[in-house]
């Protein structure tokens, strides 16, 4: 895969009107070490927690089989025999779609019954070659599996969705027979011309609330739409702690400065560094938006600059608890959250000097040293949100 190459993914979901959870299950995992990411989206027959139940079986098991290297027609043979059939409705208790994108940057998709995977490219729909697998065992001996593999270029989307959007509207007036496939494919299209570079998040958002809309906002089916957008990344740098070493101080403001991408400093004797290096005002706000920490600064060439350890910590708590519906604040944590998460690449510059501050026994006993924070935060960026992250200690 080129230098560069991005690789934004998100699910946006909405439960079938009646029910608290969802039947379908998006399942992503990346293999750092290897240049990977397996991602899987299940809808169980039906809806609700028997729903759920066996679409998290079904994606658990194709996660696990695609993590494994194991061949196409083996994966397919193993889940279709081992997922739960219907005798009455002949009909599997789930159907999913298998998208994995190895180091090289070759991407294969394997699909039974999950509305067809559309790729996105230069403003049209391109077709990979698409091959039928035919089951030669067990109890699903005959039926038929969607295979393809290609090679993703820069700007292109993936884009794959549940029945629940392309059956949204089904019996009403502007959609007799349902939204269906062609209206899906025209929507997204119309959405990316409009806005060729919207996020995987925000399209992704957009076609489920259509598919809402289509059901009058009472959802006859759990909806699943997943993007995969390939881009150039946003990048952003948060320096925090003085260097351990006075003669670096230099060296790490001039880090800062050369950053290509968006910046934060966390921490009043950092921002003092900086300032003093770049020899550029800080501007205080008297505004307190969190009554937990301090107000944010200003300075030119910085998007923000807030208090250290305790902000960093906060900034941690409020990634471990994220979901889709969360909604951020306007607190200095909350304001950092929003940019990592507005970010695919974050590089952590953090000193390790001991600051003195932090020794009084008087704060809370589970205050961390700053460079446990930033591999708690870098933790929780790559394996919950599948964010690149780097670190560098002065």
């Amino acid at each position: 895969m080129e230098e560069n190459f991005y690789i934004e993914i998100n699910c946006q979901q909405k439960n079938h009107s009646e029910e608290r959870v969802c039947g379908d299950v998006f399942l992503s995992k990346r293999i750092k070490e290897e240049g990977r990411f397996i991602l899987v989206l299940s809808d169980g027959l039906g809806h609700g927690i028997k729903a759920n139940l066996l679409a998290i079986l079904t994606s658990t098991l194709a996660a696990s089989f695609t993590e494994e290297r194991q061949s196409i027609g083996r994966i397919a043979d193993t889940i279709m025999n081992t997922l739960p059939f219907d005798e009455v409705k002949h009909l599997n208790y789930s159907t999913f779609t298998i998208l994995e994108i190895d180091g090289e940057g070759e991407a294969s998709i394997l699909e039974f019954e999950n509305p067809k995977t559309i790729i996105f490219r230069g403003g049209r729909i391109f077709e990979p070659i698409w091959n039928v697998i035919v089951l030669e065992t067990g109890k699903n001996q005959g039926r038929e599996i969607l295979s393809a593999n290609f090679c993703p270029q820069k700007e292109d989307r993936i884009v794959f969705c549940t029945d629940g959007v392309v059956q949204s509207g089904l019996g009403s007036e502007s959609f007799p027979t349902g939204w269906g496939q062609e209206n899906f494919e025209k929507f997204v299209l119309e959405l990316i011309k409009e806005e060729h570079d919207i996020s995987a998040a925000k399209l992704a958002g957009r076609v489920i609330n259509k598919a809402n809309l289509n059901d009058q906002f009472f959802p006859k089916d759990d909806m699943s739409c997943v993007v995969v957008y390939f881009r150039q990344p946003r990048k952003l740098m948060i320096c925090t702690g003085p260097p351990q070493d006075e003669e670096s101080d230099a060296e790490f403001a001039a880090l800062l400065e050369s950053f290509s991408g968006k910046k934060i400093i966390c921490g009043a004797t950092t921002s003092d560094i900086i300032s003093r290096e770049w020899k550029k005002d800080i501007v205080d706000s008297p505004v307190i938006t969190d009554p937990e920490l301090p107000p944010v600064s200003h300075m030119g060439g910085v998007e923000l600059i807030t208090e250290g350890i305790l902000t960093l910590s906060k900034v941690n708590e409020i990634l471990k608890v994220y979901n889709q519906s969360a909604k951020l604040g306007k607190g200095p944590a909350d304001e950092i959250v929003k940019l990592i998460l507005d970010s695919d690449e974050i590089h952590f510059i953090a000193g390790t000097k001991i600051n003195v501050a932090h020794q009084d026994p008087d704060l809370p006993v589970d205050l961390e040293l700053r460079r446990t924070v930033v591999h708690r935060i870098t933790r929780v960026l790559e394996e919950k949100f599948l964010k690149e992250v780097s670190m560098k200690f002065f």
